[in-house]
Order: structure tokens, then C-alpha cells, then sequence
């Protein structure tokens, strides 16, 4: 069990915004979810930074679903199955693949815009995919879902964006498991601010920051996560971190991710001697699932003292055209994609836990609700399927909507209701304060990256508990309050992720366990939760 407690302190004073719909994240998720809440009431979108910081923005591949009359939810489903090795939710996959397609069209009447060939949508395939079925903008499918979401969020007068907007707590009553609001640090005023409503939704993304190189943004620090488990809510299946294989190498923190589009259209990955690897660890080579294409680079980088493999994508047909922007952060770094090899290698990239849901979005704690990746609706089991991610935030955040309509008239908070329930005593300090948020930061990325990471073993993972224990019970406040919120939330879920590394005995998608390299279907298969007591 890991215990934590709140980080923030709600005072008199307090500034405090109301509204019907609290959506905290500005991805995907957060910002479909805050359309179709408009037309019930208010909503207030809050982002930790500026509205282009997230993941959604960086999604290159694209978004996937069963459109085209040779496919089928069903096909769909059993291949995000396949993938899911076993623990996936599977009345939460039939709604996905049976909800997507219409959510998708409701994306396009939005405005987002995809590639098209003879006058339908145009499809690839990607890794674990048994036919073409991802929708894509070239290599920017993302941000061009996020330009468009932004924009018609703009225009309705029933949203309001408001960046530099931190998430501290969640305001609730503890004893009733029931929530207020949320308790934010306004990083430009520097002051806490309460912001009450009658839904609050976390769509705050993943936790990619917790490791020494990601292909994930800085916000990315497991903010959502661990606000919501201080709150009373159940953390699941944390032990499954997503690893994309090829991502651009480098030494930077945030790494640029090489789609795997790419491998989808035909681009194969070589070793140092010049070897197509792939064939020989799965039958579906360079597009096996992405767990094993990542043991596959690392073990193929261990053989030959190397850091990296090389992707060829010189037998793409105009690859400059149906990739541009790999095209042009390649040659920035002085490689033509045309003609030579990129030297890629993986990095964190997803996970697949987060704040276990029901599959209307619904958390342990009554009006709070989650979804995209902060959520952990078991759509994604123990791997997710390429592309899945777009489309479960918002298939999610519309069934989020179908139930927060219910309480929409008949709740009413006030911000003396809260004080009444909010324990001061129950704030988080230090027991002795000497390490610096920046360095604690740099331990941690660098602990979770060599111990916890592609591979895992007994012994690592033990150091790495005492190791984050360490830093837990040392951090400095110093003078950022910012600084010490985001590292304080990336302790408490790391803790988590390396104690739930710890109890799976097993191999399984996206946990690998060296010393317990088998699939241990009598025994595990089943789910680990975290509960804050």
C-alpha cells in the first residue's frame, strides 16, 4: 500500500470560479468532452501550460477505426484484444470499435481534416492492425485533430480555456467519496484558485516524464493520476508502460517519435551489421506489437555495443510527401529519409494504467470522472493497439457526458460546503527537506529509466523502491511551488508503478520481467489496483 496526502492547502481567502463542467486537460479527451458537455452548460477547460502542450498535438500516425466496408468492429476488436495479452475490458473494446466510427465522423463535422484518396478516406496499417484502418493528416493526424477541436471551442461563448493552470488536489469530502471540484495553482498570478463544479473530468494525459528519455511533452508528469488517488481513487494496471520502438535518437529528455506509419507502409529496421532483425522475432516482423519490437531493438543494440538500430524508409513511394514533417525534423538533423537510414531506439512513450474507470467514465468517487490517457478504462489491457489512444478519448468522453447529464439539475456545491470537508490536517510534509525539485526530477527520470524500464528484474526494482522512497521523504518545498507539486505527483505515481512491477511475477505486454520471462496465465491473469487508505 502507498499512502499519500494532499499537497495543497485550501485557505479562507481563496479565490473561487464556479461552473457545471471542470474538464482539466486541453488534449483530445479534454477538449471533445468540453463540446459535447457545452450543450448542457458551462464548461471551464484548464491546462497546465499554453493550449498546444500535449500529447495529442504530437500524435503523428493517426486515429483508428472500423470505416471502410472490407473492415469490421469486430476485426477491430479482436485485434486490440491480441494485443491487450489477455487483460483487456471486453464490454470497454466492443464500445470503443462499435462507438468509434461515429465519433469519428463527429470529428470531421468538427473540422478535423484527413488524408484522402480517390475521393474516401485514405487508410494505412499499422503494428498488430489486421487491416488498413487508421486515419491520418500526412504525419500530423494530431495536431490537426487538435487545431480543429481548439478552434470550435473557441467559438462556443459556453467554454472558457484558461491556461497556467496547475492541478493541486481535488476538492471532495473524503468520508462520502464524493467531489467538488479541483484546487489549481495559477502559475502566472501565483496563487491557488478553487474551482467548483458539478462534473469535474481529469483528462490531464499520461506520464512519460517519469522517464529519462519520452517521446512525451513536459506536461506529461502524472499530475491527473496522482490527484485523483490522493482523492480516494483506484490506480490500475500501472505496471504496463508503453515503450514506442522507434523514436529519433538522441540525448534530449523529449525524443521525436518516427510513426509507426512508417513501419506500416514498408519501412524495415536494420541492426549495426546491416541485418534485417525483426523476421526472426515475430511472424509479423517490423509490424509485431510494440513491446516486442522494443525487446527486439534493445536486445539487437546489447549484441552489438550500440545505442541504437537504423529504420529504412528509402523504399517508401515518396515518402517526403506521405511523411512531411519526419521528412523535415530528419533533415534537421541532417539525415534524408530518402536515401539513408535513421538511427532510432525506443522510449516512454504510454501507459496503459491510470484512474480506473467504469465505462462511462465514471472514477470510485461520485461526480469525478476521467478519460484519454490519465483514465484506465481497460480498453488497452496490458498493450495498447496502435492508434487506439485518439479514439478511446473520445469515445469516452462522450459516454462521460451521456451519465454527467444526469446530475447536471439537481446538484448544487458551495464553497463553504468544501472547507467544511477539506482535512488541512491531512497535507503532505516532508520529513526532512534537502533535495531540490530539479534534482529529485533528474533521480527519478534516471532510477525509473535503468530499473523500471523495457526490462525489468526483481532485484532493479527493489533499489528502485528504497531509491524514490528516499527522495519522497526529502523534497525540498523551495521557492516554485510549481516545481514541487509536478515532482511530488511524479513520486507518488512512480512508487506506484514500481510496486505494482513488483508483485506481477510474470511477462505481459508492456511488463517484462527478465527473471520471470513466461506468460503466467494461472496466477496473473488479473488486474493490481492502488487505493490511497
Amino acid at each position: 500500500m502507498i499512502i499519500t496526502r494532499y499537497i495543497g492547502v485550501l485557505h479562507k481567502d481563496t479565490p473561487v470560479e464556479t461552473t457545471d463542467f471542470l474538464i482539466v486537460g486541453g488534449g483530445i479527451a479534454g477538449l471533445f468532452t468540453a463540446l459535447k458537455a457545452s450543450q448542457y452548460g458551462k464548461v471551464i477547460v484548464l491546462t497546465k501550460k499554453t493550449i498546444e502542450d500535449s500529447n495529442t498535438g504530437l500524435a503523428q500516425g493517426g486515429i483508428a477505426a472500423a470505416v471502410h466496408e472490407e473492415d469490421s468492429p469486430f476485426l477491430h476488436l479482436e485485434d486490440t484484444l491480441e494485443a491487450g495479452a489477455g487483460l483487456c475490458n471486453i464490454e470497454a473494446v466492443d464500445l470503443l470499435v462499435r462507438e468509434g466510427p461515429e465519433r469519428v465522423r463527429e470529428l470531421i463535422q468538427a473540422g478535423a481534416s484527413f488524408d484522402m484518396k480517390d475521393g474516401n478516406v485514405a487508410l494505412t496499417r499499422e503494428g498488430a492492425h489486421s487491416k488498413a484502418r487508421i486515419l491520418h493528416a500526412a504525419d500530423t493526424t494530431g495536431e490537426a485533430i487538435r487545431v480543429a477541436l481548439v478552434k470550435k471551442c473557441e467559438e462556443s461563448s459556453d467554454i472558457r480555456i484558461i491556461e497556467d493552470q496547475f492541478l493541486v488536489d481535488i476538492l471532495g469530502h473524503d468520508q462520502r467519496k464524493e467531489c467538488y471540484g479541483a484546487l489549481v495553482y495559477d502559475a502566472k498570478t501565483r496563487q491557488q484558485l478553487a474551482y467548483l463544479a458539478k462534473a469535474t473530468i481529469i483528462a490531464t494525459g499520461g506520464a512519460g516524464q517519469l522517464y529519462r528519455y519520452t517521446t512525451n511533452p513536459s506536461v506529461a508528469t502524472a499530475d491527473g493520476m496522482a490527484a485523483a488517488y490522493r482523492a480516494g481513487c483506484r490506480l490500475s494496471d500501472m505496471e504496463f508502460i508503453q515503450f514506442h520502438p522507434t523514436v529519433l535518437f538522441s540525448y534530449s529528455n523529449q525524443r521525436f517519435l518516427i510513426s509507426e506509419a512508417v513501419r506500416g507502409e514498408g519501412g524495415l529496421l536494420y541492426n549495426h551489421k546491416g541485418e534485417r532483425f525483426m523476421p526472426a522475432y515475430h511472424s509479423l516482423a517490423e509490424l509485431a506489437p510494440r513491446d516486442i519490437v522494443s525487446r527486439a531493438i534493445v536486445n539487437e543494440m546489447n549484441c552489438n555495443g550500440s545505442e541504437y538500430v537504423y529504420l529504412d524508409m528509402s523504399g517508401i513511394k515518396q515518402v517526403e510527401k506521405r511523411f512531411p514533417n519526419i521528412y523535415r525534423t530528419c533533415r534537421e538533423s541532417g539525415i534524408d529519409i530518402t536515401r539513408e537510414q535513421v538511427p532510432v531506439s525506443p522510449a516512454a512513450h504510454y501507459i496503459m494504467g491510470g484512474i480506473e474507470t467504469g465505462t462511462y467514465g465514471e472514477t470510485g468517487v461520485y461526480a469525478l470522472y476521467s478519460c484519454g490517457e490519465a483514465a484506465c478504462t481497460g480498453v488497452h489491457g496490458a498493450n495498447r493497439l496502435a492508434s487506439n489512444s485518439l479514439l478511446e478519448g473520445i469515445v469516452f468522453g462522450q459516454r462521460i457526458v451521456d451519465r454527467a447529464e444526469e446530475i447536471m439539475y439537481r446538484r448544487r456545491i458551495s464553497i463553504d460546503e468544501v472547507f467544511r470537508h477539506f482535512d488541512q490536517s491531512w497535507v503532505y510534509s516532508p520529513q526532512e527537506q534537502r533535495i531540490d525539485p530539479p534534482e529529485a526530477k533528474n533521480r527519478l527520470q534516471a532510477i525509473m529509466w535503468e530499473k523500471v524500464g523495457i526490462i525489468r528484474d526483481e532485484e532493479g526494482l527493489k533499489v528502485a523502491n528504497r531509491e524514490l522512497e528516499a527522495i519522497y521523504s526529502h523534497i525540498a518545498q523551495g521557492e516554485d511551488p510549481f516545481a514541487y507539486y509536478e515532482i511530488v505527483n511524479m513520486l507518488t505515481v512512480a512508487r506506484i508503478i514500481v510496486q505494482a512491477a513488483l508483485w506481477r511475477q510474470e511477462s505481459r505486454g508492456g511488463h517484462f520481467r527478465s527473471d520471470h520471462p513466461a506468460r503466467d496465465e494461472l496466477r496473473w491473469l488479473k488486474h493490481l489496483s492502488f487505493i490511497n487508505c
